[in-house]
Parts: structure tokens; sequence; C-alpha cells
């Protein structure tokens, strides 16, 4: 069985939906999966006066926060972060940057890697954050499988990097049904393609 770890840093909560959907596909496809968000690393009092966030930070704080074993344990790893500025999340920054010593033992090399993103606007840096995203995954040696235009769905999201959702100016957008259709086909498609590489 396929293992997929959804690892992602969500503030106010579309990140998490996105990991909790990513979930549901890849158990429909047949891999066992272990979903893990990166802790908030800024004061909860810094974020009070934004509802959607101090939500998001209570419903989450007390699950399994991702670690690198999470990584190990994986044989594809889907990550998610919003875009800060075309890149991701400071919070998902230092996630990656903690990971240097399995990266020198080369325990993060050789597996299938996507991702998936979000912003307040449609042109809000999602390509770029997913961009700068798949260039640490090269420094892992990582396999990078991102969906194309693989299927019609992605003539309809319009993201061929992987997965981005617009959240809108005061966060009240809800995923899209094109959205949701896309998030399901990055994991099949992710969970499928690792399956083959590890067919041989």
């Amino acid at each position: 069985m396929t293992k997929l770890a959804v690892i992602y840093y969500s503030a106010t909560g579309h990140g998490t939906a996105m990991a909790q959907r990513i979930a549901r596909a890849g158990e429909a496809a047949g891999a066992e999966v272990r979903v893990r968000h990166i802790a908030e690393t800024r004061d909860p009092e810094t974020f009070a006066q934004n509802p959607a966030w101090t939500a998001n930070h209570a419903a989450t704080k007390d699950l399994p926060a991702a670690t690198g074993d999470d990584i190990v344990w994986a044989d594809a790893v889907i990550f998610g972060s919003p875009t800060r500025f075309g890149s991701p999340a400071a919070q998902f920054r230092n996630f990656l940057d903690g990971l240097g010593g399995l990266w020198a033992q080369g325990a993060l090399a050789d597996k299938v890697y996507a991702g998936y993103t979000s912003s307040q606007t449609a042109h809000g840096g999602q390509e770029a954050t997913l961009l700068n995203l798949y260039v640490s995954l090269m420094h892992f040696g990582g396999i990078l499988v991102p969906p194309g235009y693989t299927d019609p769905i992605k003539f309809a999201d319009g993201n061929p990097y992987g997965v981005g959702h617009i959240t809108g100016p005061n966060n009240q957008n809800e995923l899209s049904d094109a959205t949701l259709d896309a998030l399901d086909h990055l994991a099949t498609r992710v969970v499928g393609v690792a399956a083959k590489l590890a067919a041989g």
C-alpha cells in the first residue's frame, strides 16, 4: 500500500480543508494516509483579531504536528502552504529548513512530491509559491509530480503546477467544486505514480 503524507501549514483554515480533501481522495485511491499540520510559530495574541486564524489554530493546535519522520515514512508527500509574497509561509519554510539532517542522510530523496497553495487574489503569487516549493524539493532529490494538464479539470481550475485556492480578501471563499475536483485529481495522480514507481 502506498503511504501518502499530507503536510501543510494553514493560517485561516483553507489549507486545512484542502489537506482533508486530499486525504480522503488519497484513501479512495488506495493509499495509507497521514495528515500532519505544521505547528504555528506565531504567538496567538498576534492574530487574536483575525477570527478565522484564531479558529483554525484552536481546531488544529492539539493535533499531531508534522516532523521529518512523516516524510521518511511516506512514499509520497503533498505539501501545502498559503502564499506569502510569492513564497511559502515563514512557518512552512521554517519546517523545511529544519530538515537538513535528513537531507544530508539522503532520507528525503526518491519520493514523489507535489503541492498546493492559496492566496487572497487570482494573481497573488500561487504559481511562484509552488515553483519556490519545488526548488527545495529538487534539492531533496525528490520526484516532482505536478498535475499538469492530465485531466480536463485542469482546464477548469487552471493550475498545472499544483492546486490553488483563492480565499478572497476576507477569507470568505469556500473551496469551489473545481478546486475540490482538482485536489482529488492531484491526490489520485500522486498516489498512482508513487505506486507505479514502487512496482518498478
